[in-house]
């Protein structure tokens, strides 16, 4: 089933003309939860150039998530809304290409305009005027730390709220089975293998136990979809696994491996060796990255979170095999946990093992299997 988005959607300039920027948030329809953020400072222009803008890049952010999705607009735009519902003629020149720009991101028939009062759409005006403000600043905007820092809440799935006192009747929870892809000839030699180095294939026995994986997944009976990391080794443990489901495999960059750098290919030992403090560094601070690469645990943290919430959104209610690898997964867990960053040095995740997480409808999930390697003996 595809998702159901609410784009909310603002754009202001200070001048009108003057220095313009939009906002807007992408919320999971069911559960009003902001899933997506987009702002961008425009330069010179009016309000309502800024507003179409702030329309077409909320259509966009909801079409990445999922481009089978109806969405229902909110915006405290008269104009656009009523311009977009075909209620109200395009007369300016400037909002014309704007317009039909946006009829080309979704079909028509699966967006809806609906206007709400300002006091509604506050997070797409914040949104603005971060941008604005970014603008006169003489920069672009970014999203604020808080929601890429690994240890701050806002990202992560929070611990449960209520515990054994909440709700029973939360409906039928989304379910990851986690799946780590098989051995690669680095696999059984510690040998660090991220996004940045040669992405080997499986070895003979991580094909082995790719098939071993389907038969038991196949057993299990319940997975309803096939996302996966677009790596060579996940997508191998992927179409196996698929092949045997009967199902598709859907790919989530989101999901690949943490890109080591310099540390590509070599051991622990042989890292300890060459770059200790980097290495010292990296244990220590979810934020320090791998020698000579551009991603943290932090960083990780950002997009797999972002990936957990797009799948969530596509496949509420079902259960979803994620094909994955160490890192992601054990961010996942992590998240589902509410554990800390460090928590991950203390998992021990097998080449093809099995873990699985419920999410509720209230924001609540629960790990319900870790490492489970019991299809491989």
């Amino acid at each position: 089933m595809a998702a159901r988005f609410i784009v909310e959607a603002d754009g202001g300039s200070r001048g009108n003309p003057g220095p313009a920027g939009y906002g807007a948030v992408v919320r999971d329809g069911d559960t009003g939860q902001i899933i997506a953020e987009a702002a961008e400072f425009i330069g010179h222009a009016t309000n309502n150039v800024a507003e179409y803008k702030g329309l077409i890049a909320g259509l966009k952010a909801a079409r990445d998530l999922d481009p089978d999705a109806s969405v229902d607009v909110r915006m405290d735009s008269k104009l656009v809304v009523e311009q977009m519902s075909g209620r109200w003629k395009i007369k300016h020149p400037d909002m014309r290409p704007l317009a039909a720009e946006a009829r080309t991101v979704l079909p028509g028939a699966r967006v809806t305009y609906t206007w709400i009062p300002r006091e509604r759409n506050k997070d797409a005006d914040r949104l603005a005027n971060e941008a604005m403000d970014a603008g006169r600043d003489g920069r672009q905007w970014e999203p604020k730390p808080k929601a890429a820092v690994a240890d701050e809440p806002p990202l992560e799935t929070a611990a449960p709220k209520a515990g054994w006192a909440a709700p029973a009747d939360l409906g039928t929870p989304t379910t990851f089975v986690l799946l780590r892809h098989g051995e690669t000839p680095l696999t059984p030699e510690k040998r660090f293998s991220g996004s940045g180095g040669s992405d080997p294939e499986l070895s003979d026995k991580g094909r082995w136990q790719a098939e071993r994986a389907a038969e038991a997944l196949a057993a299990r009976g319940s997975v309803q979809a096939v996302v996966a990391s677009p790596m060579l080794r996940t997508r191998q443990t992927a179409e196996t696994v698929a092949a045997r489901l009967g199902l598709e495999v859907r790919y989530e960059d989101g999901l690949r491996e943490v890109d080591f750098g310099a540390w590509e290919g070599l051991t622990f030992a042989e890292v300890r060796e060459r770059y200790p403090d980097d290495l010292t560094a990296w244990l220590g601070s979810a934020k320090a990255k791998p020698t000579g690469s551009g991603e943290s645990f932090t960083t990780l943290t950002h997009r797999a979170g972002v990936a957990r919430d797009k799948i969530l959104a596509r496949y509420a209610g079902k259960t979803v095999l994620v094909v994955s690898h160490v890192s992601p997964i054990k961010t996942l867990v992590r998240l589902a946990l509410g554990a800390p960053p460090d928590s991950m040095y203390r998992m021990e995740l097998s080449a093809a093992s099995i873990c699985a997480v419920q999410y509720y409808a209230d924001g609540n999930a629960s790990v319900r299997l870790l490492n489970d390697t019991s299809h491989l003996r």
